[in-house]
């Protein structure tokens, strides 16, 4: 049996999408990506329905509010959270229809606890990720909604024979790097130590369903990825370095996945599905693993959300990741035949 929830030669998508029509998204994706379809994220029908206020909207007793400056925590749920938590609740009832009879793994996206932390202010206007106190309630607190937002995904898609819960952590570079700016914008936050950033990653890795971390930046923290225990790693195969692939060696032969981003995110020409597929046989040919593993412990997907696309091209980026992970599959076979 595989280690992996999903099967051979098997496309994804990374969250968002474009245009405010929840329902025809979940069609577009259970209907490319019948594999491993996701609850599509649609942040263009505004507040709330960000990355950052919609996970916000998880938390247990941390209300959010917005300000001028983004998103505060708040004394008491206000306008702002409900508008969250509608737009998250109207999206779950659209899924449980969506996916009477589907059988097979199923994704949902969250922020990740350190570009929360980066993102959500204090009462007082500071950042979150200032105060480390701060943080671990913050961390609690994701950790508990996570746990019961899986399990409201299990009740909603009964047929879902496991959850795959994806981190998305743009955020955390710059968070191990000290470049996130204080509220003022005149500062920089400190940087946060290595282990630390580990440990509390660690602690909202659902322990009942399969946890990714998506990170579309060009330096991904692959040592804190791996320390905090993380199943899978999302990233755009595009900004993958040379530099880096002992690193992802280590990590592929400890059976970690990853979901390589071979699409761009935006409208572009969707080039033939041989030249999509070619990042992920050439990174496995230079790294020497056998072609026996490539079709089973990586995912194909766009390099990034689609939000910033039109709906044509975001079906169309998803009916491109699919054809060329049947490729990849069928390469193995020649290849090793």
């Amino acid at each position: 049996m595989s280690q992996y929830p999903w099967g051979e030669a098997t496309a994804t998508g990374i969250g968002s999408h474009p245009g405010e029509d929840h329902a025809e998204a979940i069609k577009v994706v259970f209907g490319e990506l019948p594999a491993l379809p996701y609850l599509p994220e649609l942040p263009a029908r505004g507040v709330g329905a960000d990355m950052i206020g919609r996970t916000a909207s998880l938390l247990l007793e941390l209300p959010v509010e917005v300000q001028p400056s983004g998103w505060r925590f708040a004394d008491r749920p206000g306008r702002d959270f409900k508008r969250a938590r509608d737009h998250l609740l109207r999206d779950l009832d659209a899924l449980e229809e969506s996916a009477q009879g589907y059988r097979g793994p199923f994704k949902i996206q969250v922020c990740g606890p350190w570009t929360l932390a980066g993102a959500i202010e204090l009462r007082y206007g500071d950042k979150t990720l200032a105060d480390s106190g701060a943080v671990r309630d913050l961390v609690e607190s994701l950790a508990e909604g996570i746990v019961a937002h899986v399990a409201d995904i299990r009740r909603r898609v009964p047929g879902a024979s496991e959850i795959v819960v994806q981190l998305d952590e743009p955020g955390l570079p710059g968070v191990l790097a000290g470049t996130v700016p204080t509220a003022s914008g005149f500062g920089r936050l400190n940087a946060v130590d290595v282990q630390v950033a580990a440990d509390r990653l660690r602690e909202v890795l659902p322990a009942d369903a399969f946890p990714i971390v998506h990170c579309c930046a060009s330096d991904v923290p692959f040592k804190v990825l791996r320390t905090a225990g993380v199943k899978g790693i999302s990233l755009d195969a595009s900004l993958l370095k040379r530099r880096d692939e002992d690193e992802i060696g280590e990590l592929i032969e400890a059976g970690t996945a990853f979901f390589l981003g071979v699409v761009p995110g935006v409208d572009a020409s969707l080039p033939d599905i041989d030249v999509v597929a070619r990042p992920a046989v050439e990174l496995w040919r230079r790294l020497g693993f056998p072609h026996a593993g490539l079709a089973s412990q990586v995912v194909l997907t766009p390099a990034c959300g689609l939000a910033g696309a039109s709906p044509a091209y975001a079906r169309a980026a998803l009916a491109k990741c699919r054809k060329s992970a049947q490729v990849l599959g069928e390469d193995l076979g020649r290849r090793d035949g």
